[in-house]
């Protein structure tokens, strides 16, 4: 009985680093998008940093991408920058996969 217990701990110690892992993935993404998008917007330095963290927040209100895309689509639009909701979903599956290099390939 021994060795299931211990697998069941291997499998659940596995599930939670995988999940942490995720979780810092999005959250790399999600600032990667928002430096992406200050740029886009002529934002100074300072403002982009500030900006790339409130992209963070913004993917905390609700589950999914959702929330992050209408808030870059929004924003940028705002801003007087001409982008479609398309454009902003290409920018941040490419983030996903910079940020996704950033934890996974050795450095």
């Amino acid at each position: 009985m021994t060795s299931f217990n211990d697998r069941e701990k291997a499998f659940e110690s596995q599930f939670a680093h995988d999940q942490d892992m995720q979780f810092r993935i999005t959250a790399r993404r999600n600032r990667l998008l928002g430096e992406w998008a200050g740029a886009k917007m002529g934002l100074t330095p300072a403002e982009t940093d500030a900006y790339a963290k409130a992209v963070v927040q913004a993917d905390f209100e609700e589950a999914g991408d959702e929330d992050v895309i209408r808030k870059l689509v929004g924003d940028l639009t705002s801003a007087g920058v001409e982008i479609d909701e398309p454009t902003v979903r290409a920018a941040l599956e490419e983030q996903a996969v910079i940020a996704r290099r950033m934890f996974i390939e050795p450095q």
